[in-house]
This record gives C-alpha cells, structure tokens and sequence, in this order.
C-alpha cells in the first residue's frame, strides 16, 4: 500500500477493522461531498473529495474480507476514474448509489 496523503492516521488494520457497511458509507460521504461541490460549482473541490474517495477505495481494496466481492470493487474505482477524467453530477450520484447497494446494511442506511 502506498503513503496514504488525505488520511494520514488511517492505518490499514484500522481500516480492516470497519465493517464493510462502514467502509461503504464512509466512502459514499466523500461521493456525496464531491456531488455537493458539483452543485455549488466547486469542480477543484469535487477533485478533492474524488481523491478521498480512491485513497479509501485502495484502502478497502486490499482487506481480506472483500475478497468475494473484489471484482464489484474494482469496477466501482474504474468508474470512479472515468467520472474523475469527466466530471458529471448525475453519474455521481449514480456511482454513490451504486455502491450503497455492496452491502444490504449501508443499503438499508440511507433508505427514507
């Protein structure tokens, strides 16, 4: 694992530590953050919150216990990279959406 830039306390058996729900949730909050920056017309803020997310997209990536959903997580960072190159609120949304729905606990977290 690389020096992490944003989350320089987080250490990975932290990280592993989470349940998969939190990691999801956690990462979703710093989609939900470059969404709001999209809305406020913040792109460079967008940007931020983007690398945020692929720092702990990295992180998730290597704990043992996504094992069986490896390959749903690395779809989830390659899209996360196309809507970094080209950024687009609704494909934001979207992708949090999309990533809610890993785990039926963090789906059922952000039902109303």
């Amino acid at each position: 694992m690389y020096p992490l830039i944003f989350h320089k306390t987080l250490t990975m058996e932290k990280w592993c530590s989470y349940p998969t729900h939190q990691q999801i949730l956690t990462i979703a909050n710093e989609l939900n953050r470059a969404g709001n920056a999209l809305r406020k017309g913040e792109p460079v803020n967008a940007i931020h919150a983007w690398e945020r997310a692929f720092e702990l997209t990295d992180l998730t990536v290597e704990d043992p216990k996504w094992s069986l959903k490896l390959k749903e997580l690395l779809r989830f960072r390659e899209t996360l990279g196309a809507l970094f190159l080209q950024p687009d609120l609704a494909e934001n949304e979207l992708l949090t959406r999309t990533l809610i729905t890993l785990n039926p606990i963090s789906c059922n977290a952000v039902r109303p």
